[in-house]
């Protein structure tokens, strides 16, 4: 990306179709090798993503009811909320009129 910056700058003619070349040229290889980097750091969640909502804690705190304990699977990770969801409707026992 340094090159197409002093490439803009130094060349007496920058539209030729030489210099738009190495410039897009340097321009794509710049991106293909930041967004490697980029898309890992976001997954660990270092990267501050502005203007997006942040989920710091769970809508069950905030009305004052205490919060159920996580359910984790047999490797101690956390279940997906989909997953959550269909162990509580399965855990849930229809009434049955006698």
């Amino acid at each position: 990306m340094g090159f197409a910056v002093v490439n803009a700058f130094t060349a007496p003619e920058f539209f030729t179709i030489d210099n738009l070349f190495i410039t897009l040229v340097c321009m794509v290889l710049a991106l293909m090798f930041a967004v490697n980097p980029l898309l890992y750091l976001n997954s660990e969640g270092r990267l501050p993503i502005p203007f997006s909502k942040r989920l710091s804690e769970p809508a069950n705190a905030s009305l004052g009811s205490p919060a159920a304990p996580p359910l984790l699977d047999a490797k101690g990770r956390p279940v997906p909320p989909d997953v959550r969801q269909l162990v509580a409707r399965l855990g849930q026992t229809p009434t049955k009129d006698a």
